[in-house]
């Protein structure tokens, strides 16, 4: 199924959503705020496959929601960062991450289960 585009809705989450995109997108966005910036090591610590995550990144570049930027610790590497805007997701992700804790219990993935979560 094809996604909707929602950047023209009346409705500010709608287009927020649009804007995010979907749950690999909200991960990144953590590890990003976590300091977690460069492809490689975001890719081994959510296990994404490197095509969604190489979309996912060009996208949030193009969004203006991360930049990217040399590599903290001087080396040749160049990392992504948050910017202005994606630093204002920041308290979004603490209250998801609230709710989950309250509200989302976390349950046994067979591997076969997990194997599948990843491929999308």
């Amino acid at each position: 199924m094809k996604r909707k585009c929602l950047h023209a809705s009346p409705c500010p989450i709608a287009r927020a959503l649009d804007c995010i995109g979907d749950w690999w997108t909200l991960l990144i966005l953590r590890d990003a705020a976590k300091g977690i910036g460069r492809f490689n090591a975001i890719q081994k610590n959510l296990k994404i496959p490197r095509n969604i995550l190489t979309t996912r990144l060009r996208m949030l570049v193009q969004r203006g929601i991360l930049s990217i930027a040399p590599a903290s610790d001087g080396s040749a590497y160049r990392e992504y960062v948050l910017t202005d805007r994606g630093r204002d997701l920041v308290p979004v992700l603490l209250a998801l991450g609230q709710w989950g804790e309250r509200h989302a219990t976390p349950m046994e993935a067979d591997e076969d289960e997990e194997a599948e979560l990843l491929a999308y």
